[in-house]
């Protein structure tokens, strides 16, 4: 077998261990200088007033989830196509996660759906920017608007991701980033939560904090817990942050190589579809066939990895107990067809003609 080719890795050099070696000279590991660069580096980018680092993203959206008051007896309308972390972070909150279904085409929140959900203990509406393409963030502001909901965005795979030259993530009354090992980049683990609200930034920062306003005191005037971040995943933060830009137009490029190689499959093969109104990242390059698993275990054969779509979360089994409603065929369709070639930046060119070759050999074309 050829060298086996992951479908996602992350990009780590020199660059993560000159970062690094500014922890050790200066002994301070947990939030200190660098964690605060980074929230400067994330709120350039995202355009948020404020941005605070926490351990993960299932802990930025908790935080937000409560910096709202959302808790037991509450409701939150989540789409049914995103990683299982969305709902349980909103079942960490004490609150009931209400599935709703994606559009068919960006795999994104219904707004039309999501709206026909909305009751007397809907609190919060959660969109996904779902694999680098930003939701119908207009359509989805103007229902919760209307029926006075709070929006928090999950932006987990939204790094660098833009709705109407705007960055995800900071449209709503809150939002996350995750930083985890196969995001566009990566912390290993991390999450930051963006708003523009100063009280929700506060409470978001107590919650992390165990209570506190500020650390080195030991009278906690709130109820909170330890979501602090580290040194050393902000050393790597800022590391990637430094190549943002490269990545960025190297899976733009990974993305064009592919729709151009491979357009004359649309039939058999159709690529994702792209919104006008997003300016997306090539988180993952991904596509829809009938012949799913056939193809997937073919490249498989061949050294060369793919990776499925989440699970619809009505289908997934911890949710088995739970009173599930609604019509979740269009989810249930985009799973079982959709599929992701290897788009990591470190990809090289021969390796990835390498693919194309095997996906037009499976096809026989």
């Amino acid at each position: 077998m050829k060298d086996f080719i992951p479908q996602i890795e992350p990009w780590i050099d020199e660059e993560e261990r000159t970062q690094l070696n500014r922890v050790i000279d200066s002994t301070y590991v947990t939030e200190h200088n660098l964690t605060k660069e980074f929230e400067e580096r994330i709120k350039d980018l995202s355009g948020a007033r404020y941005a605070v680092a926490v351990t993960n993203g299932t802990a930025a959206l908790y935080c937000c989830l409560k910096a709202l008051g959302i808790g037991p007896g509450d409701e939150v309308i989540v789409p049914n196509m995103t990683f299982v972390a969305t709902s349980n972070a909103v079942i960490m909150a004490g609150a009931k996660p209400v599935f709703c279904e994606v559009l068919e085409d960006t795999f994104c929140i219904d707004p039309d759906k999501m709206e026909s959900l909305v009751n007397k203990n809907t609190k919060a509406v959660m969109p996904v920017h779902l694999y680098g393409q930003s939701a119908d963030m207009d359509s989805i502001l103007a229902v919760a608007n209307k029926h006075s909901i709070k929006v928090i965005e999950d932006a987990a795979q939204g790094v660098g991701v833009k709705y109407k030259n705007k960055h995800v993530g900071a449209l709503g009354d809150c939002g996350i980033l995750s930083f985890y090992g196969n995001k566009t980049i990566t912390c290993g683990e991390g999450g930051v939560i963006l708003t523009d609200d100063k009280n929700i930034k506060q409470e978001c920062y107590r919650l992390k904090n165990h209570g506190r306003d500020k650390k080195g005191i030991f009278k906690h005037d709130h109820i909170g817990y330890n979501f602090s971040f580290t040194e050393m995943q902000a050393a790597i933060g800022i590391a990637q942050m430094n190549k943002l830009n490269k990545i960025i137009s190297k899976k733009a490029e990974i993305q064009k190589v592919y729709h151009k190689e491979l357009i004359e499959l649309k039939d058999v093969f159709t690529p994702a579809h792209i919104s006008e109104d997003s300016t997306p990242v090539f988180w993952f390059t991904s596509y829809l066939t009938d012949r799913k698993q056939e193809l997937q275990s073919f490249l498989y054969e061949k050294g060369i990895q793919t990776r499925d779509f989440f699970c619809p979360l009505h289908l997934q089994p911890c949710y088995s107990n739970m009173e599930i409603k609604g019509d979740f065929s269009i989810s249930e369709k985009i799973y079982d067809n959709g599929i992701s070639l290897p788009s990591a930046y470190n990809l090289t060119i021969e390796n990835q003609y390498r693919i194309i070759e095997a996906v037009k050999e499976f096809y026989g074309r």
